[in-house]
Formats: structure tokens, sequence, C-alpha cells
């Protein structure tokens, strides 16, 4: 642990700290060390487009945001409300999918790979029944394209809004590309390569979504029940409200979340959010050089 002798400089080696066990869990330190110190070729280089968005504090707003989208696809949502831990377990959820996210976006090929491989054993095991009587399972290329494109345009999204150092039109597209590497590798087959081509693929998916009765109780947990002491859910808001900001107004509407704050005041509270996370996570040794990995949704369950 870093000592300071200035009080601003102590509370902001504190709340680095707590945001990032939070993220990373019990055992961060030691998972960013394997992820970052690990000798050995990487999918993707630390200052590639994809390593520059999953290193940001805007990956809070887009994780944040990710969930509300993927959870309007009835499938989808089914999946991670009969096999998640999402209520009973929301911070180990965040650090699996936190260390997910590093692993495949820094971490060598081989444990990017590695990673890959438990998460297709656990979606082989993840199906069932929606409850209008449709069957569904995780490892269904159709969902995952849907999964990976909200995710995808998520973090773009919230990264070209909040990010520190926004994307060139090219870089997006490029973004988007290296993005797609994963998506495939955990069994996606037709996935966007282009900022154009995401958006595409979020509109064809449209007709098959809707409020399901498990999105409107992810939206109560999400922007209503956070699992936050008091003192912590007024800074939760403002990000939450940058998230909702960032949603297309379908979406807002499906999901009944577009109040007079989020549509008006959703932009500047999501980059206080962004700022003062950055501001601490920025400072904190043990936050050095780690992603700030926000929460999607189904990966990994």
């Amino acid at each position: 642990m870093t000592t300071a002798t200035n009080p601003v400089e102590r509370l902001r080696l504190r709340l680095g700290d707590v945001l990032f066990e939070k993220v990373a869990g019990p055992e961060a330190e030691a998972s960013r060390d394997r992820i970052h110190l690990t000798p050995g070729p990487r999918w993707f280089a630390p200052d590639s487009p994809v390593g520059r968005v999953h290193a940001d504090a805007s990956m809070f707003v887009g994780g944040l945001r990710a969930l509300l989208l993927q959870s309007l696809h009835p499938l989808a949502m089914a999946g991670v409300a009969g096999h998640s831990g999402y209520r009973g377990d929301p911070w180990g959820r965040l650090e699996r999918t936190a260390t997910f996210i590093a692993t495949t976006t820094f971490g060598t090929a081989d444990d990017a790979q590695a990673m890959i491989d438990r998460v297709r054993s656990v979606h082989d095991r993840v199906r069932g029944k929606a409850p209008d009587g449709r069957p569904y399972r995780a490892g269904d290329p159709h969902l995952l394209t849907w999964v990976h494109a909200a995710e995808a345009d998520s973090f773009l999204t919230a990264h070209q809004r909040f990010g520190e150092r926004p994307l060139t039109a090219g870089e997006a597209d490029e973004y988007v590309a290296q993005a797609a590497r994963v998506a495939r590798a955990l069994g996606a087959v037709v996935v966007p390569e282009t900022v154009a081509e995401l958006g595409e693929t979020i509109e064809a998916y449209r007709p098959e979504l809707e409020a399901s009765e498990a999105a409107l109780d992810t939206v109560r947990f999400l922007l209503r029940e956070p699992p936050l002491p008091r003192p912590a859910r007024p800074p939760y808001a403002l990000l939450a409200a940058g998230a909702v900001s960032t949603l297309p107004a379908w979406a807002r509407d499906a999901l009944g979340v577009d109040t007079w704050f989020r549509r008006t005041l959703g932009a500047p509270a999501g980059t206080v959010a962004t700022r003062a996370v950055r501001w601490g996570m920025g400072t904190s040794e043990k936050t050095r050089a780690y992603p700030r990995a926000g929460v999607p949704a189904t990966t990994p369950g």
C-alpha cells in the first residue's frame, strides 16, 4: 500500500484501491501481474484501439449500458436470469467479467485462449427454456452475436463520449474488428467488423427485442436497488445516468428509464462520474496498467 501525507492524495489512493478491489476481486494484484507481466505474444498491442477502450474508466459506463441493452433480448436474458449470480453474487460476477476482458485484451495468447475455452465450457452447460417456452442455449451463435454487438456498441459509445482519448473513425472501425476476434473465438459466426456494420447488426435484432419481466428486473436491480452502501449510491447514480443517456431512444423507452434527469443531465453526470473514477484509479499503484473492465451481461456466467 502506498502512503501519502497529502490528505487529497490519500483520498485518491484509497478510492483507487477500493474500486480496483471491487472490480478485480480479492486476488486483484496477483491477477494483474499474471495478465500483464507474463511474457509471450498477445492478441492485441496494449495501445491498439481495443486496448485503449478496455483500459479506460469509461468502461464503467459502457459496462452498465451493455447490461441494459443486452437485457432486451428475451432469450439472452432468460439465460442470465436462470443461470447467473447477478443478484446473489454481483461482485463475484463483476470480478469474473473483468478478468475475462482483461485476459483476452491484455493477456498472453495462450492465456486468452484458455480463458475462451473455460467460458465456452460454461456456455455449453447454460441452456433451458424461456418463460414463453422457447428453448435457449448460451452457445447459440445468434445469441452470442447479439451479446457481442450490444457489448461492443456500448463500450465504444461510452468511450467516444467519456473516454480520455476518443478514437478516430478509422480507429473505431479497428476496435470493432479487434473485438470481433474475441466474439468469433467464443462461437459467434456472423460478427460486425466496422462501426457501420455494428449499427446494422443492432438494428437487425430489434424485431426480436422486448422488455421482458427479467429485463425489467435487471433495470430495477441496476438503477433502483444497486448492491452498494447508501453513501456510494449518489455517485453511482451519476454513472448510471451517463449510461442511460447513451442508450438509443428506443431502448430507453422500452425499459422505461428515460427520466428528465437522465435525458437532460445524463451526459454531464456521466462525465463527472467517469472523471472521478479516472481520478481515483489513475493514482492507485494497485490499479496501474489494469483495465477498468465493465460488466457485460452474459460473459462469463
